[in-house]
């Protein structure tokens, strides 16, 4: 079966009119056969329950034939281990919702270059060009066998094995002189469940490094920037919409961190205030992972800034020295008043064009994209507050800074 085709613009011939980084790749078509995907990508409760009944039920079927469900001999049962619930039935549950969110916001994106003209006729071969380098990236047959070898590899092997399991017994593994030796369990749990869900995670990195190569590849085209434009932004505001695609991914990171928290929190005696740096690293990964791509625009947004700041002030130094030699320096004319010339209004325009063009911003990124971040982020670990703080107490601070 053939990758699927975009559907072309009807008003520029060859110019895909719908970019998807997620609907392309072998494990796409994988899911196509199984019936589990298809070119809209709608069938997401069915891709949820399917990796469900993968990565999580073998676990407790596993669990409750060694004992291993809620006490037994070991320190962290299964059904107490908040750490793989929320890996498992969270994160990539959003990991999969995420796929459908970023393609719905992504794919029309490109098309908005041509419908504002900031394209020129000149460049619209490098535009196809960059667009076509993408979709060849993002079905990338050695691309996603190098994702497996390197989750099979690395992520086995030194991430699970080393930076992953508590130390303190578990369902999954008992700590031992020669390393943590892993129940039946454990060995789904690590040789099935972990692969699975760190192939989908790197999988993610993998399209956000295409996205943010064809943005990069994009800037550097003799793109028609506007200084005057009133979006502040040369007519790229557009481009902040994606921001909001990549919010159900930021929550998948949330949750993914909060997991671990939560466990070292409830079965180590650790405190959630222990963990200020790691949740402030993950708020700066975040950023940076959505909306550190649409800083490839800076240079040329500054250029343009600089390029507008020169020709709007000799333009309005030009007319105010008219301004100034015709109403001021001489007699008016005695055929024109000066309330309601249309040299004043003129002038005012003027002023207005140019407060535009030095209020303008260096990259499309908005102060609510930065707070959709952040709030995605933090929302998965918020719950984490109450094991520090009573809820009354949580409450009524809260009342106190809103009202």
């Amino acid at each position: 079966m053939s990758e699927p085709q975009p559907p072309k613009s009807s008003n520029q011939p060859g110019i895909p009119m719908d970019f998807s980084v997620v609907l392309g790749g072998p494990f796409f078509q994988l899911l196509r056969r199984a019936h589990l995907s298809n070119d809209a990508l709608t069938l997401v409760r069915q891709r949820i329950s399917a990796f469900t009944l993968l990565v999580w039920l073998p676990l407790l079927v596993l669990c409750a034939l060694e004992g291993h469900l809620w006490g037994g001999s070991v320190a962290v049962p299964f059904l107490k281990d908040v750490e793989v619930h929320t890996r498992f039935l969270l994160v990539v549950p959003l990991l999969i919702i995420a796929e459908y969110a970023v393609h719905r916001r992504i794919r029309p994106l490109p098309q908005q270059f041509l419908d504002r003209k900031l394209i020129p006729e000149s460049a619209m071969a490098q535009f196809e060009a960059a667009i076509a380098s993408a979709l060849r990236w993002r079905n990338s047959v050695f691309a996603e066998v190098l994702l497996l070898a390197f989750v099979c590899g690395v992520g086995v092997f030194v991430i699970w094995r080393q930076y992953v399991t508590l130390d303190t017994s578990t369902w999954y593994a008992t700590p031992s002189a020669g390393g943590p030796e892993p129940s039946w369990a454990g060995q789904w749990y690590g040789w099935v469940s972990m692969p699975i869900f760190q192939f989908l995670l790197c999988r993610w990195y993998y399209r956000v490094f295409i996205w943010a190569r064809f943005l990069w590849q994009v800037s550097r085209l003799e793109l028609r920037l506007i200084p005057t434009h009133p979006d502040r932004v040369g007519g790229l505001s557009f481009l902040a919409e994606s921001s909001l695609a990549f919010f159900v991914l930021a929550a998948a990171h949330g949750a993914m961190v909060a997991g671990p928290l939560a466990g070292r929190i409830f079965f180590l005696g650790a405190s959630l205030t222990q963990f200020k740096v790691e949740i402030a690293v993950l708020v700066f990964l975040m950023m940076c992972l959505v909306l550190g791509p649409l800083l490839v625009f800076t240079p040329r947004l500054f250029e343009t800034k600089w390029r507008g700041l020169r020709e709007y002030g000799t333009l309005a130094g030009s007319y105010v020295r008219e301004f100034d030699a015709k109403w001021l320096r001489r007699p008016p004319p005695a055929n024109e008043a000066f309330v309601g010339s249309a040299d004043i209004q003129s002038l005012a325009d003027l002023g207005n064009s140019y407060e535009v063009v030095r209020s303008m911003r260096l990259s499309p990124i908005t102060n609510l994209a930065v707070l959709g971040v952040l709030a995605a982020t933090l929302l998965p670990i918020a719950p984490l507050v109450l094991t520090v703080m009573p809820l009354e107490e949580l409450l009524k601070k809260l009342s106190a800074i809103l009202f």
